[in-house]
């Protein structure tokens, strides 16, 4: 007999690629966990504490990284973000799933962490957009950006564009509802791997 250990799926990509959807599907359709992220930032009306997310201060955030609780973290529009270690590997070791939508920068801090559980676990994808025309289109789907900031934002967008080779697997983006199948087959497929069955 054996149990499977859980998947830790890093998915990255640009604005408009449809990262976020999938892996908000993923979670709704209970095929996956999203971690509990902390930061430093006040809640917001409705979240609670532990739910939606570990609320810390500055100092208590700063002595987690210090002592290297975190597999990945960030500054974001002046408040700290990151995800602990403990909060994924004790998901990992009951067979669950996680998801983790992350930027390129907190997805190398996944690849560089050392933890055995992690790096046994962690699978990672991006998806993109197959076109410069195409994500174009959807960075300027909105209609009420200008023409300055759809420019930054593709300028932005195909920096982290660049990222792709550094990653296992790659989706290339067409409708939402072919992209969550091939999702889905890649989770379906990771969890049959012989190097994520322990035996009782």
């Amino acid at each position: 007999m054996s149990k499977r250990t859980g998947i830790l799926l890093v998915v990255s990509g640009p604005s408009g690629s449809g990262k976020t959807t999938l892996c908000r599907r993923l979670a709704d359709e209970q095929e996956a966990r999203y971690s509990i992220s902390c930061t430093t930032r006040a809640p917001r009306p409705g979240e609670v504490d532990g739910r939606d997310y570990h609320f810390l201060t500055q100092a208590q955030f700063v002595e987690k990284r210090t002592a290297g609780d975190f597999l990945e973290s960030a500054e974001v529009h002046g408040n700290l973000y990151g995800t602990l270690k403990s909060e994924v590997t004790g998901l990992l070791e009951r067979g669950t799933d996680v998801v983790m939508d992350l930027d390129v920068q907190g997805a190398a801090q996944v690849r560089a962490c050392e933890d055995p559980e992690i790096r046994q676990a962690a699978v990672d994808l991006f998806v993109m957009p197959e076109d410069e025309s195409e994500l174009l289109t959807r960075l300027s789907g909105r209609g009420t950006d200008s023409e300055e900031v759809i420019s930054l934002r593709m300028k932005n967008a195909l920096e982290e564009i660049s990222h792709w080779p550094l990653y296992t697997y790659r989706l290339l983006s067409r409708s939402q509802e072919e992209d969550y199948t091939r999702f889905k087959a890649l989770v379906f497929a990771e969890r049959l791997r012989v190097n994520r069955q322990i035996n009782l």
